[in-house]
């Protein structure tokens, strides 16, 4: 795109963005920051700039927000909500935003652990670039791709690759309504991760707008830069607007399984097998487990163990494959069902039996509630006689919900440097610690977020250590934070940076350095510029942009 078309876009009243604006800003400042994102255009956009004085910017920026937790009265707002149609309005909102010191959220499904993507902790002056309207999904079945932009949700990626092909597939995550921008920018695994890898390793091209303003693709930007958006992190290094994937093959019959068991019933000893065997079966085989509370015919509360599974092929196949590597589980026909790859996608989102994939392309909301998560990978399977502890530590609380979701396979065969993400060869499992509630008080928060970090806290001996290690999908800010104010740096960084990244962080830095050394694209846990010296390679410079205007 020619750079002297960008400040054509966002064309709105001018005095209705200036009043919104007004109350944080002068006045002078906001008629020139207008007047960079309007001029020379004659477009009319009022169906896509929302400020705090229009109807529709209170239930826009709550659309997508499923966290309650920070979609408060005090939960800091943007002066806009930018809804792009094109994409010059991504290019002149970044241009505009850059030259008059406003900060960018980028959100495209708002499935944000930690709400970065829609709010900010220590900017008053920021708006959100919502890239809901820019979804369109075009399938090129004959290689086998498709080019998919950011917008669009998981469930309408797999909803048309499905009404392409009965035996095309994407290995993405289990939750329809997740962005396929923050999805693929964090890596993305799925149930079908032991067979292809993670989303993000299947992606053969991208389109990216950068601090400059730039649309580049894969060989415009650089296989550094291509590398480091693969799993590196939304919202760090620009706006991808678009992925080209890789589409996979699944079989015209698909088989799952849903198995319960209680501490009771055997699931402490089911559970132990499990590690030793769930990233060793048959790459075809993916079989989660989920651990929470749950009561007894007896009315008393103790621990579920729930074995959840999708095998790439048919329902007898599925069984044998079990039988041979984990007969301890007893799996029977009657536990297992038979669907096409795109009705398991129903089947592992809790849908009713035989409800019509159509409701893939609804973008229906998720059920808000407020919750706290952690993350965390293991290579050593927990000693069997410390699991009662864990099960001990998990009736302490509320509702908690463990997810174990297995490594192994492809996973075990792609080099930790590949992409970002590093957790490959000897990852047994990963684990998320999950938590809800309804009430809103905040003493009610200060209880749950207090068990979480109680049970993080005594898990330390049995999961990774030296760093501890994270999935970035799973923002977690008790790791550590950016402080734009101090200009933290890469060292400071590392706390966090480590855990998600492991060594891949420092290359991160570096590519963060070299396309956007100033930092424009700033959030508590971005990636920060690490700034070489050409004669040495050592650190000369590195900081945090001051956004303030």
């Amino acid at each position: 795109m020619d750079l002297n078309a960008i400040t054509k876009i966002l064309p709105y009243l001018l005095g209705v963005l200036i009043a919104s604006f007004s109350s944080t800003i002068s006045n002078p400042v906001a008629e020139k920051f207008l007047h960079c994102l309007t001029q020379d255009s004659n477009a009319t956009t009022s169906d896509f700039v929302f400020t705090q004085k229009d109807t529709e910017y209170s239930s826009l920026l709550q659309s997508t927000i499923i966290n309650l937790r920070f979609s408060t009265s005090t939960t800091p707002k943007p002066l806009a909500i930018i809804t792009p149609l094109t994409y010059s309005h991504v290019q002149s909102t970044i241009l505009c935003s850059k030259h008059f010191k406003f900060q960018i959220r980028i959100r495209s499904g708002g499935h944000d652990y930690a709400g970065l993507s829609y709010t900010s902790f220590q900017q008053s002056s920021f708006v959100v670039l919502d890239l809901r309207e820019l979804r369109s999904i075009t399938i090129e079945s004959d290689q086998n791709t498709a080019w998919v932009e950011s917008g669009a949700t998981v469930g309408e990626l797999y909803y048309w690759v499905s009404h392409e092909s009965k035996n095309l597939g994407f290995p993405a995550g289990t939750c329809p309504t997740v962005g396929v921008g923050g999805h693929i920018s964090g890596g993305g695994f799925g149930n079908m991760i032991r067979k292809y890898g993670l989303a993000a390793d299947n992606v053969i091209d991208a389109r990216i707008i950068d601090a400059n303003g730039r649309v580049l693709d894969r060989k415009s930007m650089g296989e550094d830069l291509f590398w480091a958006v693969r799993g590196g992190g939304g919202g760090s290094f620009g706006v991808v607007v678009a992925w080209k994937v890789n589409l996979v093959y699944v079989p015209e019959k698909v088989s799952a399984f849903t198995l319960s068991k209680t501490i009771e019933q055997g699931g402490s000893n089911l559970f132990n097998k499990w590690q030793h065997i769930g990233h060793k079966v048959s790459q075809d085989l993916f079989m989660g487990v989920t651990i929470q509370p749950a009561l007894t015919e007896a009315g008393n509360r103790t621990i579920q163990v729930t074995f959840n599974s999708l095998f790439l092929g048919n329902v007898d196949k599925l069984i044998e494959t079990v039988t041979d590597s984990f007969p301890e589980l007893g799996l029977q026909e009657n536990d297992c069902s038979d669907m096409s790859w795109i009705e398991s996608v129903l089947y592992f989102d809790n849908y009713p039996k035989g409800e019509s994939i159509d409701v893939l392309r609804d973008r229906k909301p998720e059920p808000k509630v407020y919750f706290n998560a952690k993350s965390d990978y293991v290579t050593e399977p927990i000693p069997e006689e410390k699991l009662e502890e864990i099960w001990k530590w998990c009736l302490e609380g509320d509702n908690p919900v463990l997810v174990m979701e297995p490594h192994g396979g492809k996973m075990d065969e792609i080099e930790e440097t590949r992409i970002p993400y590093p957790y490959r060869k000897g990852y047994l499992y990963n684990i998320q610690y999950f938590e809800q509630w309804e009430d809103e008080s905040i003493e009610s928060a200060e209880k749950h977020i207090s068990w979480m970090r109680k049970i993080y806290e005594n898990m330390t001996p049995y999961v990774v250590k030296n760093p501890r290690a994270a999935y970035v999908n799973y923002r977690d800010l008790d790791l550590g934070e950016n402080d734009n104010a101090d200009n933290t740096s890469y060292l400071n960084a590392m706390k966090w940076g480590n855990k998600y990244f492991g060594k891949n962080f420092r290359r991160l830095a570096i590519v963060k350095g070299v396309v956007d050394p100033d930092n424009f694209f700033f959030s508590e846990q971005s990636i920060p510029p690490l700034i070489m010296s050409k004669e040495n390679s050592d650190i000369v410079h590195t900081k945090a942009c001051d956004l303030a205007p």
